[in-house]
């Protein structure tokens, strides 16, 4: 398995970044994941850092060097760190929960899944062309939809997201076939507010993603200006040649199967961080697999 990664995230006109991305791999599989905590409740910081850290803790659980079940991981581990943004507020004895977006891609042999709640997306990028897109989970993206009301609602706002009362919505794709030099992307509503998709496919597929990813985010700063959103961004290229010597190319070709690598550090969690051993993890999965067990059974 061979790729190219380029991560930055700046902070734009807020205040914090509530931005928090990162990627993982074994031998033989690879997980990129974006988060973005969400303003107007409290600690959007933590919920994007819990919601990194549990799902690359699920990933290291799980991927033996691959994970069995792609498909089955990824809605499995988006609902766990969904449970455990709850159970942080739960601990905190906080009135309101801390809230993110969350976007997750698996690649594994040669094919890309992902899942996504809210409105950060990835971009699936071939020969300068834009592929796929995820949608927004946003009044914005249902502009099209004859729902009664609509007109009235800020079409910016989200109808779902982790860390509230209600059952998050998502939606997974995948998997697809990976061609040579097919990029993906995952970013914050940051870049694609100020970029439209057809200059993210462009840029991004002319240069290599340790060049096109630091510019895409320089455009979207300065195109923004002083009330910039916070810009992150994480971004592959698939199986490029050994000879693009500028790029931070990864081959896992040579590492054993129990290596587990990853850029996705602890962050201002501390003891909470130490609570996502094996048991807690291993009790999440269980409840969320009987709670889908259960919703199944129900439609039968």
């Amino acid at each position: 398995m061979k790729f190219s990664v380029f991560q930055i995230s700046r902070r734009g006109g807020r205040e914090k970044n509530e931005d928090r991305m990162g990627y993982c791999y074994t031998r033989e599989s690879v997980l990129f994941v974006l988060a973005d905590g969400m303003g107007g409740h409290p600690e959007g910081e933590i919920a994007a850092q819990i919601a990194i850290q549990t799902v690359s803790a699920m990933f290291q659980r799980q991927a033996k060097p691959t994970l069995k079940d792609v498909q089955e991981f990824l809605s499995t581990a988006l609902l766990g760190a969904h449970h455990q943004i709850l159970r942080y507020g739960t601990t905190k004895d906080m009135l309101d929960t801390p809230r993110t977006t969350l976007v997750i891609a698996v690649v594994q042999d040669g094919r890309a899944s992902w899942i996504h709640c809210g409105d950060s997306r990835l971009y699936l990028v071939r020969g300068g062309e834009l592929l796929m897109r995820t949608r927004d989970h946003s009044y914005l993206e249902l502009r099209n939809a004859a729902i009664a009301g609509l007109e009235r609602v800020n079409r910016n706002v989200l109808f779902t997201c982790l860390g509230s009362p209600t059952k998050p919505l998502y939606d997974v794709a995948g998997p697809v076939l990976l061609e040579q030099g097919d990029r993906i992307l995952l970013c914050s509503d940051g870049l694609w507010g100020a970029l439209d998709d057809e200059t993210i496919a462009r840029q991004l597929g002319r240069q290599t993603v340790s060049n096109a990813v630091p510019d895409l985010v320089e455009d979207a700063l300065r195109k923004a200006g002083d009330g910039s959103d916070n810009v992150t961004v994480v971004a592959m290229e698939w199986e490029t040649p050994d000879t693009f010597e500028s790029t931070q190319g990864i081959s896992t070709d040579s590492i054993s199967d129990d290596v587990f690598a990853s850029t996705i550090q602890a962050g201002p969690l501390e003891s909470f961080a130490d609570d996502l051993d094996d048991e807690t993890i291993e009790r999440s999965i269980a409840e969320i697999n009987e709670a889908i067990r259960r919703s199944a059974a129900r439609k039968l």
